[in-house]
């Protein structure tokens, strides 16, 4: 994922948790938008909106989009089975990027991130994170802290910003984000109203509860793991976690008094995200946070769906970060991911290549030559049989 410049960022933060205005009960609180409402193009909001459709242009030919048909037929039934009538005015992108979030512009541009879809352990969950975003856009959070910032700041500066961000996208470097939003005196109150929506949204489409305050949980595990002081897009500009839970458990217990059924959607998530898995486990590697990637690694473990795949990752965790003893434990990680039918193809080169370094040439070779027999086409089988030869 390539960098942006510190103008895009800033945008991002504007868009993705937008809540530094004044609550709903205010007096400079916004009516809700209607389903298919446009601004006057006599109003400010008309100008927003017209630099968030530039911002939307970008992203559609960024590269970063995930345009797999069935997998975004997902999330947009998802969508609108919590939308209802605001389905027609949400356009959604799916974009390649290993970290936790969703955003949702003033113009009905909604992004998923894959480090969500990742993360999300039922439909339920990811149900209660779109239906997060959709309250900051019903609620037109967007607008207000357009407001606000310009109220403090030199519009033309401002104005300038926009345009710059329009013409870079949404997705920033993620130490960027995170300092951008240290800047502003993030409103709980429009993150506790986003709440509210999102719950009363899943509670409707008859979503178990529940998940709302187990998808903050496990995140919250991710943040615990990570070193002290790393700086964090997500937690950087929410309200303190701890709080949401606490509130979501108590409404969750409310709510499901009467014990009326609900839905968790475990397997019908698994179907949609478990073909990309893989590629977003990878992307999850590459952010070399290996603390936090074993927490995640950890629950889905906890999941127990594709066994094989998670051993074969799980060994990879521990080839990358190299510290002592690492290799031993990836050795056994990759032995362990073929108990399981469902192990990966490449855990045979991994194995050769660390079998190969312990001068265990006979495993070794044998690793090879079983990657080789069931991936025969594989781009990179002309270099595996050097290594058979070096292993002669």
């Amino acid at each position: 994922m390539k960098p942006v410049a510190p103008a895009a960022a800033l945008i991002v933060v504007f868009l993705a948790c937008a809540s530094c205005a004044a609550p709903k009960s205010s007096p400079d609180a916004l009516p809700d938008i209607k389903p298919g409402q446009r601004p006057s193009l006599q109003s400010d909001e008309a100008g927003l909106w017209m630099q968030m459709d530039r911002v939307e242009a970008g992203l559609r030919t960024s590269g970063q989009i995930v345009a797999d048909a069935r997998l975004n037929a997902y999330v947009r039934e998802v969508v609108c089975r919590l939308a209802g009538p605001y389905c027609a005015d949400i356009r959604i992108y799916i974009v390649e990027t290993p970290y936790f979030n969703a955003s949702m512009a003033p113009n009905g541009t909604m992004q998923v991130w894959t480090g969500l879809l990742l993360r999300a352990q039922n439909e339920a969950q990811l149900a209660y994170v779109l239906g997060h975003e959709i309250g900051h856009f019903q609620r037109r959070h967007s607008l207000q802290i357009w407001r606000d910032i310009r109220s403090k700041s030199d519009s033309l500066v401002f104005f300038r910003v926009l345009t710059a961000a329009a013409g870079a996208g949404f997705v920033g470097d993620l130490a960027q984000l995170a300092a951008l939003a240290s800047i502003y005196a993030f409103s709980r109150d429009n993150e506790r109203e986003a709440d509210d929506v999102g719950f009363e949204l899943i509670a409707k489409a008859g979503y178990n509860p529940h998940e709302a305050a187990r998808i903050w949980e496990g995140l919250l595990k991710e943040q615990a793991a990570s070193p002290k002081g790393k700086p964090s897009i997500f937690f950087a500009t929410h309200p303190s976690t701890e709080e949401r839970i606490a509130t979501l458990k108590t409404r969750a217990q409310q709510a499901t008094a009467g014990g009326q059924p609900v839905t968790v959607g475990k397997e019908r998530l698994l179907a949609a995200v478990h073909p990309f898995r893989s590629l977003l486990l990878r992307d999850e590697l590459r952010r070399r946070e290996f603390a936090e990637t074993q927490a995640l690694l950890d629950r889905l473990f906890e999941n127990g769906a594709g066994l094989g795949e998670l051993h074969f990752f799980q060994g990879e965790l521990y080839r990358l970060r190299a510290k002592q003893g690492d290799e031993q434990k990836a050795v056994a990680a990759y032995d362990k991911a073929l108990e399981f039918d469902d192990a990966p193809v490449d855990v045979h080169r991994a194995l050769g290549l660390l079998l190969s370094r312990a001068g265990d040439k006979a495993k070794a070779r044998s690793a090879y030559e079983r990657y080789l027999q069931l991936k025969p086409d594989a781009e990179d089988r002309e270099m595996v049989r050097s290594y058979l030869r070096q292993l002669e």
